[in-house]
């Protein structure tokens, strides 16, 4: 069934969530199933998973990942539109081309959610959108306009543990990425000019994410030390 073939707005807003990594996806169904006002309907790991979805199930919102196995996810999204389907899209994504952001606008794209996030971080952008969403009735004017916009256009920053920042978490983060057998917190604090605990709070945010992986290492009197391995996306090696 496609979007918008219901008459009114559907409650609670239907999502579907199009990611090819089995474990992102059902962390991203437990992020939007905890959102009041919206509810998960289904995953699929490829484009094609997709569309076969949208066939047999009213959604009214794409999760997408932008690299997909059979193709860009903004391939997909334009293909969905010409083929009639209306579902708005917040795109999930680790890349940071502008000119591909442009792109989604006409698209359909009403958000962009860069990975690795928080739960905070997807809950902020759905809120926004259902904000956005419900708006109904005539403008009285210019200003009425603008501000229905600034609700899905103007996102606060987004939301981290309280006490990380997020420059930091790209500071750590790339130098994880560049670390092929691992590091330990010690390594990443020497790597990126922090205190071992900070690097550890970091470390720990990934691994909550999805985002790295840790283990322990032997070898030592004492309390073994944990290393930490950047998870590459499946396909990717990212």
């Amino acid at each position: 069934m496609r979007a918008g073939d219901a008459g009114g707005t559907q409650s609670p807003i239907r999502v579907l969530i199009v990611e090819d990594d089995p474990v992102a996806a059902d962390a991203h169904v437990m992020y939007v199933d905890r959102v009041p006002g919206f509810v998960a309907v289904g995953t699929a790991h490829t484009g094609a998973e997709a569309r076969r979805a949208l066939e047999r199930t009213q959604v009214d919102l794409l999760l997408l990942d932008l690299h997909l196995p059979d193709g860009h996810g903004l391939q997909l999204a334009r293909s969905l539109r010409a083929a009639g389907y209306h579902a708005d899209v917040v795109a999930v994504t680790s890349a940071r081309d502008l000119a591909v952001v442009r792109e989604g606008v006409s698209l359909g794209v009403v958000q962009y959610v860069l990975k690795p996030f928080t739960f905070a971080t997807l809950r902020d952008r759905l809120v926004r959108y259902a904000e956005f969403r419900g708006a109904a009735g005539e403008a009285s004017g210019q200003d009425e306009v603008d501000r229905a916009l600034a609700t899905l256009r103007a996102p606060g920053p987004a939301a981290l543990p309280k006490g990380l920042s997020a420059p930091t978490l790209e500071r750590v983060t790339g130098a994880l990425r560049e670390a092929e057998t691992g590091l330990t917190a010690a390594g990443v604090a020497e790597a990126v000019g922090i205190s071992r605990i900070t690097a550890r709070r970091y470390l720990e945010h990934l691994v909550d994410a999805g985002r790295a992986g840790r283990e322990p290492i032997y070898g030592q009197v004492g309390r073994p030390e944990l290393v930490y391995r950047w998870v590459p996306r499946a396909g990717r090696g990212r």
